[in-house]
């Protein structure tokens, strides 16, 4: 049975993860060691990360879990909000923005984990597959919410328009980070969406 942590252990564990999490998108997951994060976490014995992870591989875990909650509670407000093609301009205009204010360093959060981790950890990579699999889902309920006010032709796969607008989105941030300018991310999620307006309903003459 898991241990229940008193507010003091909630916020030292919290404070870990949010170290490691920065540190392993800044440098990576092997690029990163527990005495690292200990230092940025301000946290003085190991005892005590081993305490609350048992392992690195645990930590990683963790910070999965971490950058999925960070990363979602950006992109599902946004997506909740789609009732127009404009709306989801505003969502594609969010995403540019947020990497421009990063200067466009750092990539996805999720996609660099599953960059590095996918075809070395197999539990990491199942994790982060469900990771996208719950993107994916925001994208879908915004779309099928755009399909429940007439924007959308009734018989338009949802599923598969997420699908192409997350895979999108995936390349986009990637090239946004090689290339440090937000053009291509602008570029493909503008082609995408003009993609999806073929499945638009023209209005009534």
């Amino acid at each position: 049975m898991e241990r229940k942590l008193t507010a003091k252990g909630e916020a030292t564990r919290g404070r870990i993860v949010a170290a490691a999490a920065g540190l392993m998108y800044e440098r990576g997951v092997a690029g990163t060691s527990t005495e690292d994060v200990l230092a940025a976490a301000g946290v003085r014995s190991p005892s005590q990360l081993y305490h609350y992870f048992g392992d690195k591989r645990a930590l990683v875990q963790a910070v999965i879990q971490y950058q999925t909650e960070f990363v979602l509670s950006f992109q599902k407000p946004l997506l909740s909000r789609l009732d127009s093609f404009e709306a989801l301009e505003a969502w594609r205009d969010a995403v540019v923005e947020r990497q421009a204010a990063r200067n466009c360093e750092g990539g996805c959060p999720i996609g660099s984990l599953a960059g590095e981790l996918a075809d070395r950890d197999t539990r990491a990579r199942g994790e982060l597959a469900e990771t996208f699999g719950q993107w994916e889902q925001a994208i879908r309920d915004g779309l099928a919410s755009l399909q429940d006010r007439g924007e959308l032709d009734p018989a338009a796969d949802v599923d598969e328009l997420a699908l192409v607008l997350l895979t999108a989105l995936q390349g986009g941030l990637l090239m946004t980070q090689v290339r440090r300018d937000t053009t291509a991310l602008h570029a493909v999620l503008t082609a995408t969406i003009d993609y999806l307006r073929g499945f638009g309903l023209m209005p009534a003459a």
